[in-house]
């Protein structure tokens, strides 16, 4: 079920098995911080500047996180069908140990060709409750709010992969959201990828540690 989450803290790139604890939807939901973060070409990203957009999808990325990568080829897929219907498709990295030459290397590896915006500090992530890579988050930029959060499709897991996808829960919820709807969150299955742990001071200042 979605919304059964918890912060998953003092591992950086280690798969594990779901986990669960008890959130609700309305906390499984939040909203986004506004943020100016760089990019791989060091050019700087605002929340402000995807204001005339319908939506900003937002992938969570971390450097050799193998879910993260097997699933890149399917966001950016998702990429080229929605990008002239007015939504915008990001990648933020939010390991501290990845700087951007190794986000670069990443890059050039598996051809990444969308923005990856690194959160130097974590705080973007520690606002969207970021738990995993592979995440991903439909936003409503000018309201900041989270419309969506969770897994591109069910084609990677743990143990499992499908040579293709069976459910398309972000393209589900693209058109769900086109049509004026709302999406049911509980349909929703938890995000297979790499923990993230939050470590930077800003953030443990922001838990009390």
């Amino acid at each position: 079920m979605a919304g059964i989450h918890r912060i998953a803290t003092g591992l950086l790139l280690a798969l594990l098995s779901s986990a669960g604890g008890g959130a609700h939807a309305d906390e499984f939901l939040r909203t986004i911080k506004h943020f100016s973060l760089a990019d791989q070409m060091h050019i700087y990203h605002t929340l402000s500047e995807y204001e005339d957009r319908d939506f900003l999808v937002l992938y969570i990325q971390g450097s050799g996180c193998p879910i993260a990568r097997n699933s890149v080829p399917a966001y950016q897929q998702l990429w080229e069908q929605y990008r002239s219907r007015n939504v915008a498709f990001v990648m933020l990295n939010v390991f501290v140990q990845d700087d951007m030459h190794r986000i670069q290397k990443e890059i050039e590896m598996i051809d990444i060709r969308v923005p990856v915006l690194k959160d130097e500090d974590q705080t973007v992530a520690w606002s969207l409750g970021v738990e995993r890579t592979a995440e991903v988050f439909i936003i409503e930029p000018r309201t900041r709010e989270v419309l969506f959060r969770g897994p591109i499709s069910d084609q990677f897991s743990y143990e499992v992969r499908h040579l293709e996808a069976r459910e398309e829960y972000l393209a589900d919820a693209l058109e769900t959201l086109y049509a004026g709807g709302k999406v049911d969150m509980s349909e929703v299955p938890e995000t297979s990828g790499c923990l993230v742990g939050y470590f930077h001071p800003r953030v443990m200042a922001l838990r009390g540690n």
